[in-house]
């Protein structure tokens, strides 16, 4: 073979290396989304007694301490080591959940208000780089910052009108597993559909004394659905 036939056959060769290349060759590491996401709780809470101020004990049965589901807006930031192992990282601001209890012969009854900051790192598997449509797992860590905690047995719960401030633990540490999917529907542009489990639980104490009253655990489904952006 002489020198031109060896300097063609390495160009086809060359352009069909090219060619082979998956479709993701021209995306980057980095990945941001924009998801709206709805935080349903387990509701569950222990049984348990508590004495308002007047010594009048008040029987909460348990899973009666209930939060509100809401939708909530996050942001997610995902830089990918190789085309199927990435690290994704999930924000948002500190939000306001209402708490109730279901008090024996009385009903639903409001004890106030928390603020939460549950940030979450996970580790993911991508099943197809490549590809439009691409599903993955994930498993990591949440750690939620409990602020603003504003809640009390109040008047309505105890026969006589007392009051009793309680408090929460300031953070709880748990494991995070995810499910979800990719969608590519223009050059960077994905649509995402995102189901994460987040192991979140709290000590509910006396403010005064410290006393743990009951514990609740939370352990929210997170069903997101947004848009990313690959740079």
């Amino acid at each position: 073979m002489n020198m031109t036939s060896r300097m063609v056959l390495g160009a086809a060769l060359a352009a069909g290396a090219l060619t082979a290349i998956p479709a993701q060759a021209d995306e980057g590491p980095f990945m941001m989304r924009l998801r709206g996401v709805y935080l349903d709780f387990a509701q569950k809470s222990d049984a348990f007694s508590i004495t308002p101020l007047d010594g009048a004990t008040i029987n909460i049965p348990s899973d009666a301490v209930t939060l509100n589901k809401k939708w909530i807006p996050d942001i997610d930031l995902e830089w990918f080591f190789t085309p199927n192992i990435s690290s994704e990282l999930v924000l948002t601001y500190p939000q306001s959940q209402d708490v109730t209890v279901a008090v024996p012969g009385v009903g639903a009854v409001a004890l106030g208000s928390f603020k939460h900051l549950p940030p979450t790192l996970t580790v993911k598997y991508n099943f197809m780089p490549g590809q439009d449509f691409r599903p993955y797992v994930g498993i990591g860590v949440n750690v939620t910052f409990i602020s603003d905690v504003k809640l009390s047995v109040p008047a309505a719960a105890s026969p006589t009108g007392a009051t009793l401030p309680l408090d929460l633990d300031s953070t709880s540490v748990g494991f995070a597993g995810q499910l979800g999917f990719d969608y590519k529907f223009a050059d960077h542009w994905f649509g995402n559909v995102d189901v994460k489990w987040v192991q979140l639980g709290s000590d509910v104490k006396i403010k005064d004394t410290g006393d743990v009253v009951t514990k609740v655990h939370l352990d929210p489904w997170l069903l997101g659905v947004g848009i990313g952006y690959r740079f």
